[in-house]
């Protein structure tokens, strides 16, 4: 039998164990109180985990055993989104199938999670590259068309030509993919769009009551970009076109002295004069390839732009305004056009330096307009209804809600992504494909790079692409859905995945959904969060969903970071490369002196952590273990291997608690007396560790939850006679945090049964209360004494021993007590007067 701790020799066993007994299998049984608990899946890359990946995983694998435990049906599913640019890249590069390639990093992914010993069903796990699911994104996407939800229009998007498709706002920099550096230029384009606006304001408030970090709610909000203001309308001089604008502070219109359309604005080859026709054209080309997110971040010397030669009238005043073009006005806000008033406004008053244009001040410092005409005097807020009131009267504007949330670019033009279920007949018009007909599968193609005249990959599939229907021809879709569509929807499909005739079933959702709790990383706070909200909107639009929102409770797990060494040149060196001399590094045989960083784990830096190594070294419960004590979930922490080994004492402690290291035997000090004969000592220990345990685990606190764990172990390694009850006690406490540990000790103890669905412990409150309290005395706020005192006294007691001290006298005499307040355990304070 096995002595000393050894998880090589517990790891393997447990999860055959596990696999064998379909531990984990979620149970049909709908009359069970349910608890889903959901991981943001991975897409999963040919480099497999590092040691960030666990952090999240290991958390929602906490909650999910501990839920079980407390009689829950557990939904705990694991997936792949798999779709994507990454695996297409590889295949171009290594000249093999995505799928093949994608096959296998799914393989990498799953041995590595299982290793972990997390509790996933594994028979509901997803993949969004197969064509079982992907045949029911097809069909969600038809239910979007349906609603007039997905439209075509001709669009501008950031083209990168190397790489032969479009990519998102977020994905270019500098005029270049983020990704490879490869250049971006901006194009028109005929794209699928989906009408996610429609859904504005309902994304907004639908917000309220949700469980969400304060700040991911506000990121929501914030990219959805509700603005309150008017529309105003400018009538351009000798021309019959008239320049809208969208102002949030219609109140400033006395103060406005030029305005500025947007590079890609529609009017702007309708109002530019001739003589300025050349410079406008030189400049909107100069401003083409630039990316909106460095528009938006350029700063005051950086911005530039250029006049129209054209003016408009201010319909409050009949004043002239020069109309100019600049890049920091962008299309997708608004009318693509302002009024600009740079006394009142940073980046106009930025823009009206550089090009010298007046300022006219409306705004005093105590909020009060002038310079204004019939404004003059008003509050900003009484001004802006004022002004309102004045334009529709007037019959040259209204007030409006606009948002910064723009429709959503739904196209791709890559061939790892799922086929859109569209067709075009002779006219051009789309029209859906026979639902029967799902899945649109991919063709088998040998090349997955665009053709040479443009066109997407499946372009090449000529034989895929041209379909016959009732005698009539018709040419399918050869763009692909965007990596995002699998994932919109993808806790849906765990609720019920090998449904052949539906995406999920309704009962399923309706006993599922929504998820109770979703763990995931912050990158995901915007796109990922807000496109899923839109579809399961939509879908409860249609009927086929029965809450507003999917996701009840958000948490994000902060990040992991990886120990670099890198020198003054920028080269990074791998660990073992460097020796440490006192702070300094050095790299390997030369005096190249290295700074040490925590940074973000990357292939690049060097810095990245295999859990497959720290598994090897320490076994997968000490990687659980210290993932979840080296801090607060949410923060930010350095890898630190030293730290894992210091969990890894932990553990064999525990061992030795129970079992005899010399024999292999239960220890000497486990008795199998009942649990009323352990000492006062120990029993006030083992309720006080399951009462913290219990609430550090619902509030997600598993760093303190560890802590008193060790605190307890400390204790009863001290007694001479632990009652196996109470060792058992604390391996089903363990059990959550090192499932291969507490199930080989359970099963040392004598218990046949496996732990996963033990019941969880319950604390005695009598053991909770302290056995003495210091009560601070005040008397009208001011502390006269401090008393230690039998902690099951009540105020009538305590009151009564005060009084009666003789030191305590003087402070009650020829006063009258008009009151006290008592804070239990804590405090008593005497009003007198």
């Amino acid at each position: 039998m096995q002595h000393k701790y050894d998880p090589k020799k517990i790891e393997g066993k447990w999860q055959e164990y596990w696999e064998q007994n379909q531990s984990f299998r979620t149970s049909d049984d709908y009359s069970l109180p349910k608890y889903y608990v959901l991981d943001m899946f991975p897409y999963p890359s040919g480099s497999g985990l590092h040691v960030g990946h666990p952090e999240g995983y290991t958390a929602t694998d906490i909650i999910a055993r501990y839920k079980r435990m407390n009689g829950f049906n557990v939904l705990h599913p694991m997936g792949w989104d798999a779709f994507g640019l990454p695996a297409e890249r590889a295949a171009v590069r290594e000249g093999r199938h995505p799928a093949e390639i994608t096959k296998e990093n799914i393989s990498n992914f799953t041995s590595q999670i299982k290793r972990l010993g997390l509790s996933y069903d594994w028979n509901r796990a997803v993949n969004t590259s197969s064509p079982d699911y992907y045949k029911w994104t097809q069909w969600i996407f038809q239910k979007l068309f349906e609603k007039n939800l997905a439209y075509l229009a001709e669009v501008p998007v950031n083209w990168c030509p190397a790489q032969g498709t479009v990519l998102a706002n977020e994905e270019v920099q500098d005029g270049k993919y983020i990704e490879t550096g490869d250049p971006v230029e901006r194009k028109m384009m005929r794209q699928w769009m989906l009408r996610i606006t429609s859904y504005a304001q309902r994304l907004i408030d639908d917000l309220d009551g949700l469980d969400w970090p304060p700040g991911i709610i506000e990121m929501q909000k914030k990219w959805i970009g509700r603005s309150e203001g008017a529309r105003i309308n400018f009538k351009v001089q000798s021309s019959e076109e008239n320049l809208d604008v969208f102002t949030t502070r219609p109140d400033t219109i006395f103060g406005a002295t030029f305005l500025v359309l947007a590079p890609e604005n529609p009017l702007i080859d309708k109002i530019t004069s001739s003589l300025q026709k050349e410079a406008v054209i030189s400049y909107v080309q100069s401003v083409a390839n630039v990316s909106d997110l460095d528009r938006e971040t350029a700063s005051a010397k950086d911005k530039t732009g250029v006049f129209t030669g054209a003016y408009v009238t201010n319909p409050v005043n009949g004043k002239s305004l020069p109309v100019w073009i600049a890049d920091y006005v962008k299309m997708d806000y608004g009318t693509g056009a302002i009024m600009a008033v740079p006394a009142h406004d940073e980046r106009d008053s930025d823009f009206a330096t550089k090009y010298d244009l007046p300022r006219i001040e409306v705004i005093t410092d105590d909020n009060r307009l002038i310079n204004s005409d019939f404004l003059d005097g008003e509050s900003v807020i009484d001004a802006k209804n004022a002004i309102r009131v004045w334009l529709e009267e007037n019959s040259v504007g209204q007030a409006e809600t606009t948002y910064k949330l723009r429709d959503w670019l739904f196209s791709r033009q890559r061939y790892w992504g799922e086929p859109f279920p569209v067709l075009y007949g002779k006219d051009g018009n789309p029209v859906m494909a026979p639902e029967s007909s799902l899945p649109i599968t991919l063709p088998e193609l040998a090349e997955f790079k665009p053709t040479h005249d443009g066109r997407p990959p499946l372009a090449r599939a000529e034989e895929w692409k041209n379909v016959e229907i009732g005698g009539d021809e018709f040419e399918r879709e050869t763009n692909t859905m965007p990596q995002w569509a699998g994932s919109c929807w993808y806790y849906l499909r765990f609720m019920d995945p090998a449904n052949k005739d539906k995406p999920f079933d309704q009962e399923a959702e309706k006993y599922w959904g929504p998820v109770d709790l979703y763990v995931g990383g912050v990158e995901h706070a915007v796109l990922h969060l807000l496109y899923a909200r839109f579809w399961h909107k939509v879908l409860y639009d249609c009927g086929l969903v029965h809450t507003k929102e999917p996701f009840n409770k958000l948490f994000n797990q902060g990040m992991i970071l990886g120990i670099s060494y890198k020198d003054e040149h920028g080269k990074y060196y791998h660990p073992k490369d460097v020796e440490a001399r006192e702070n300094a590094f050095f790299a390997k045989g030369s005096d190249t002196l290295l700074a040490t960083r925590e940074e973000k784990m990357s292939k690049s830096k060097l810095n990245v952590v295999n859990p497959d190594d720290v598994i090897a070294a320490y076994g997968a419960d000490a990687l659980r273990l210290y993932e979840m004590f080296m801090g607060p979930l949410e923060a930010v922490k350095p890898w630190q291997m030293n730290g894992v080994k210091g969990v890894y004492g932990f553990l064999e402690r525990a061992w030795s608690m129970i079992v005899d290291t010399q024999t292999g035997e239960l220890n000497s000090a486990i008795k199998s007396a009942p649990e009323s004969q352990a000492s006062d000592v120990l029993l006030r220990e083992l309720n006080v560790t399951i009462d913290k345990v219990k609430h550090d685990i619902d509030g997600l606190r598993f760093n303190t939850a560890v802590a008193k764990m060790m605190e307890f172990v400390n204790v009863a390694k001290k007694e001479k006679q632990i009652p196996a009850e109470v060792a058992g006690k604390f391996v089903k406490l363990l059990a959550p945090f090192a499932p291969h540990m507490a199930e080989e000790l359970w099963h040392r103890l004598g218990n046949k049964d496996g732990i996963t669905y033990q019941p969880w412990p319950e604390a005695d409150a009598k053991w909770l209360v302290e056995e003495s309290m210091n009560i601070s005395i005040h008397f009208n706020g001011k502390r006269k004494a401090g008393l230690n005192l039998d902690s099951t006294l009540d105020e009538t007691q305590i009151r009564e021993i005060v009084e009666a001290m003789p030191e305590m006298k003087r402070h009650f005499e020829n006063v009258s007590i008009q009151k006290i307040i008592y804070v239990p355990n804590k405090l008593m304070n005497f009003i007198v007067k």
